[in-house]
């Protein structure tokens, strides 16, 4: 899985722009239908993960892991690009999307738990705890989500998924970027830039929601809103995740 792919591409400008959409049977977004519809994602993430966790730490079908995992990938990938391009086929991809995530992450959390024990909780607790406060400094406006901060956290944003993309293209070709994965000085300096930067999308994600609540879009956004949120969070987890890794590396 590509980790930067979550860096929010769900909401870049244009999806701000777009509640001009006619609206049908006169169903429109909601604060809480967006709410219901994330945290019934993240209970469709949560229990695949889990089963892959214990399925894993139980030392069953080993030898199936690394299939399963390429397998989810790339299906959480094209499904991530689907929804994107096609906001209509939330409803019905989101849930998809949302478990072979859990996939995903379970492998990935596991294999990194055997080297590390404890470092999935810390992370975990991590990602909550910066949830928590982003959620608090947006609804009290201590950050408010102004143009230009939107432009800017979509360049660093886009920044971010480039270096990440020239890495790819280059391990390819058995080079790379070594600084991304080592536990020097500046590979923990850019691992924290880059937690900070996927920390700064999810005021983008609270904004989308507020405005999409506000601005009567379609009832299908509700859906996309809890899977832009839900990309965020996933990346959020994944850096801070590589973070802690390098850290107890040292």
């Amino acid at each position: 899985m590509n980790l930067f792919k979550s860096g929010n591409p769900a909401f870049m400008k244009s999806t701000f722009e777009s509640g001009a959409e006619t609206i049908e049977g006169g169903s429109v977004m909601t604060l809480q239908g967006t709410m219901l519809k994330t945290l019934l994602l993240f209970v469709l993430l949560l229990l695949p993960a889990g089963f892959v966790w214990n399925m894993f730490f139980k030392g069953e079908y080993l030898d199936m892991v690394m299939p399963v995992l390429i397998g989810s990938s790339i299906l959480a990938a094209i499904l991530g690009v689907v929804i994107i391009f096609a906001k209509k086929a939330a409803p019905y991809l989101s849930p998809i999307y949302a478990v072979a995530e859990g996939v995903v992450l379970g492998t990935l959390s596991a294999f990194v738990e055997m080297q590390f024990k404890g470092i999935v909780i810390q992370a975990v607790m991590i990602t909550l705890c910066i949830f928590a406060a982003m959620l608090f400094i947006y609804a009290t406006g201590i950050i408010k989500v102004t143009n230009g901060l939107r432009t800017g956290i979509f360049a660093a944003t886009a920044g971010v998924a480039l270096m990440y993309g020239v890495n790819m293209i280059m391990r390819l070709f058995g080079g790379g970027m070594p600084f991304l994965h080592e536990s020097s000085p500046l590979g923990i300096g850019i691992s924290a830039v880059v937690c900070i930067i996927a920390a700064l999308n999810l005021l983008l994600d609270f904004e989308f929601i507020k405005q999409g609540s506000q601005g009567s879009l379609p009832k299908y956004y509700e859906w996309y809103g809890a899977f832009g949120l839900m990309m965020t969070l996933i990346w959020l987890y994944l850096e801070i995740l590589r973070l802690l890794t390098k850290l107890r590396n040292r």
